[in-house]
């Protein structure tokens, strides 16, 4: 229940940083960002991703303690207060499950998520204890639930890494791509390929394009934009014409 109780305040922490980060990510370009601040939702993914961390470091400490050092838990008590915990977060888990999809969000209901299984938990124990008596269930429990949510926190942690670093984004494939460019007709080869996530939904390309006729630029142009956008969802690609040299 204690580790229930460390997930709801976290919990509302997190909220009130998505919620800012959101708010942040809406603001539109300028001179100083020319990108606009679309990435202070991925920043606040790291951000709740570690607070997760941190509080299933904590919670885990607790529950070896408990386990080396076994205390008297009400059942009854337990019972009721984490089916009231479990109703609330039933409710913010679907009003958050209905918006945009994105990392900001994921990382709010990764929190959410970890107050669920915290009330579940808490249940289970609550209801093992008030009957059995049995006491280690609760931080047996507690470690259980910890190690689900690390998993989880890490993974989208290194999701929210991999767009700060700029990685190809994991469902393209940067020579396939690069491939597909390359035998469109007028493009004789492609080099300097790029392909980055700028924030969620927002993915980048830039590449230089090599053309044996230089003046079929406008038409190769639109070829590829055209290839972009409907095989890959990039919409946002800059390209730089080179005339082929071995043409000349």
């Amino acid at each position: 229940l204690l580790g229930d109780a460390g997930h709801m305040v976290s919990d509302a922490t997190s909220l009130g940083l998505a919620a800012l980060a959101a708010w942040v990510a809406r603001r539109p370009p300028s001179a100083r960002h020319s990108y606009g601040l679309g990435r202070a939702e991925v920043v606040a993914a790291i951000v709740n991703s570690l607070l997760m961390v941190m509080v299933v470091a904590v919670i885990a400490g607790v529950a070896v303690m408990r386990l080396q050092t076994p205390t008297t838990v009400k059942g009854g008590a337990v019972i009721s207060v984490a089916l009231a915990g479990l109703a609330v977060n039933l409710l913010v888990a679907w009003a958050l499950s209905r918006g945009e999809r994105n990392l900001n969000t994921r990382a709010a209901l990764l929190h959410v998520f970890g107050d669920l299984l915290g009330s579940v938990a808490a249940l289970a124990a609550g209801l093992v204890i008030y009957y059995t008596g049995w006491m280690p269930i609760d931080p047996l429990l507690s470690l259980l639930i910890c190690a689900l949510i690390l998993y989880s926190a890490l993974r989208l942690l290194q999701e929210a890494l991999h767009v700060i670093m700029e990685g190809v984004p994991p469902y393209l494939h940067l020579p396939e791509v690069g491939q597909a460019m390359a035998t469109q007709p007028g493009v004789s080869s492609i080099h300097d390929l790029h392909i980055w996530t700028l924030s969620s939904g927002q993915v980048m390309l830039s590449a230089h394009v090599v053309l044996a006729d230089l003046h079929r630029w406008d038409e190769v142009l639109l070829t590829l934009r055209g290839l972009l956008h409907e095989h890959y969802a990039i919409d946002h690609a800059t390209l730089q014409p080179e005339q082929d040299v071995t043409m000349v």
